[in-house]
């Protein structure tokens, strides 16, 4: 989907202004209440934008380790250990790669003990061949996307 310089715009405030009212974007943009919710339904409709809820820390929730675990899956059961994989709560994105493993999952755990035992019940799901863990030991960029929706804006502007 081609995202205009008035949806930069847009993502932009929704970004930056997260809990500001759909009629302050529009005063704030110097369009129509009914132009930006015309943009914001389309914008969701296509799927760029696809939620709306706040972000949560998982360190504040009382889970600070991050750790990446790669899952090794036996072929044919990729289907069966992703769904036992959104049964675990810890477990907070997993994703198929290409590469080194079949699964990507992002864990958070309470402390090293607990990212142990979460390990242990992956390795014990039928389907899971061995696992690989790498902790996050800092944050160095935060998850962000204001700089993509910019540079996807500067691209279809016309010169």
């Amino acid at each position: 989907m081609a995202v205009d310089e008035l949806d930069t715009r847009i993502l932009r405030l929704l970004i930056e202004q997260p809990r500001t009212s759909v009629r302050e974007y529009a005063r704030i943009l110097g369009i129509a209440r009914g132009t930006l919710q015309a943009r914001l339904d389309r914008l969701e409709r296509t799927g760029v934008i696809t939620g709306t809820g706040p972000v949560l820390s998982p360190a504040a929730l009382g889970h600070p380790v991050l750790a990446f675990v790669h899952v090794e899956v036996t072929q044919g059961h990729l289907d069966e250990v992703g769904d036992a994989l959104a049964a675990v709560p810890e477990i907070i994105e997993a994703h198929s790669i290409t590469g080194g493993g079949d699964l990507l999952t992002r864990v958070a755990a309470r402390d090293n003990a607990h990212l142990e035992d979460v390990i242990q019940r992956l390795i014990r799901m039928p389907g899971v061949v061995r696992t690989r863990t790498e902790v996050a030991l800092r944050e160095r960029v935060a998850h962000r996307l204001l700089p993509l929706v910019e540079s996807v804006g500067r691209a279809t502007r016309t010169p």
